[in-house]
């Protein structure tokens, strides 16, 4: 057995990867590989068994994979049900000290594997739009070149109708994806405008940083005031970007930001006090193209930021290092 766990603990943190891009929770995509794990054992426990797998790694792989289609088609069911929109939980991180040592928290294995496979959360946020069958034909293949006929077998088709199902996807995310062209130095740019506009409390120096049609999308989980459904436009954008900061009462004093990585990408962390007994804590991240940002999307919902550890009260609020 300890042989099938070494094996198994060396190929975790792609499993863990893999889970993360099709479900888009660290929690619900640790439990699909845990349930690997024990399928592994119960599959593969004898040295006869295991000598008739060549390709473990695969055999894994399609394995989380069958797992997480279940999980997307019933959370289907809970998420059209879910209160306002529904975003990914972001894998959320500290800038690096001009030492190059980890300015914060350690990060853990699903960070690691982040930034190793470059888990984006601008597309993570695109492959909510997809069928389950289509995420996961997608993933399986264009991230992580798995044959078509393996992934028919894990959707129960055929080669070719999972060649279809990829194919849709890879054309939903080309033309619904968001506009994101800008080189890291003008990203971190407009990020700092934008927390910069928003410290001002002057509409006009946002609507300077904002897209004319700009995306705005926030998941409160219910628990705090964002927009049903997508605000769209620059205008509109910034005046419920305002209208929000005024009914949770927030003021420079009241306001705490700082830069964070979210899934290797620069956005911001905040914090304010909602109300007493409940205070409001977000990551927001951007994206960015023709030197305006194209889209923002905020992520309040408590259960999604469980791992991140709130802005310290002696911190600075706004420190990038380069």
């Amino acid at each position: 057995m300890r042989d099938l766990a070494s094996e198994f603990e060396a190929e975790r943190e792609h499993l863990g990867t893999v889970a993360y891009r099709m479900l888009g929770s660290r929690a619900e995509a640790e439990d699909a590989v845990q349930e690997t794990w024990l399928r592994y054992a119960a599959a593969l426990g004898t040295p006869q068994a295991r000598a008739e797998v060549r390709d473990l790694r695969g055999w894994l792989t399609t394995t989380t994979a069958r797992l997480c289609l279940d999980v997307l088609r019933s959370a289907r069911v809970r998420r059209e049900a879910y209160h306002g929109e529904w975003l990914p939980e972001p894998i959320v991180g500290r800038l690096p000290d001009p030492a190059g040592a980890a300015d914060g928290f350690a990060p853990d294995p699903a960070e690691r594997a982040a930034h190793t496979e470059q888990v984006g959360i601008a597309l993570l946020t695109v492959l909510e739009r997809l069928t389950p069958e289509q995420r996961v034909a997608f993933v399986l293949h264009d991230v992580f070149a798995v044959p078509f006929a393996e992934i028919a077998t894990v959707l129960a088709t055929s080669p070719a109708a999972a060649r279809q199902l990829a194919s849709r996807a890879r054309r939903a995310v080309t033309e619904d994806g968001p506009r994101d062209s800008a080189d890291p130095a003008e990203h971190q740019r407009l990020v700092s405008a934008f927390r910069e506009a928003v410290e001002s409390g002057e509409p006009e120096r946002l609507l300077e940083v904002l897209a004319p049609d700009v995306l705005l999308v926030g998941d409160g989980g219910g628990l705090f005031p964002t927009a049903r459904h997508p605000v769209v436009g620059a205008t509109k954008v910034a005046r419920f970007a305002f209208g929000l900061m005024r009914r949770a009462a927030w003021d420079t004093q009241n306001l705490r930001m700082r830069p964070v990585l979210v899934n290797g990408t620069l956005g911001l962390q905040f914090e304010a006090d909602y109300r007493p007994g409940l205070p409001l804590h977000g990551v927001m991240w951007f994206t960015v193209a023709d030197g305006r940002i194209t889209a923002a999307y905020t992520q309040l919902n408590p259960e999604k930021l469980a791992g991140v550890p709130r802005i310290a009260p002696d911190e600075h609020p706004w420190h990038v290092q380069h």
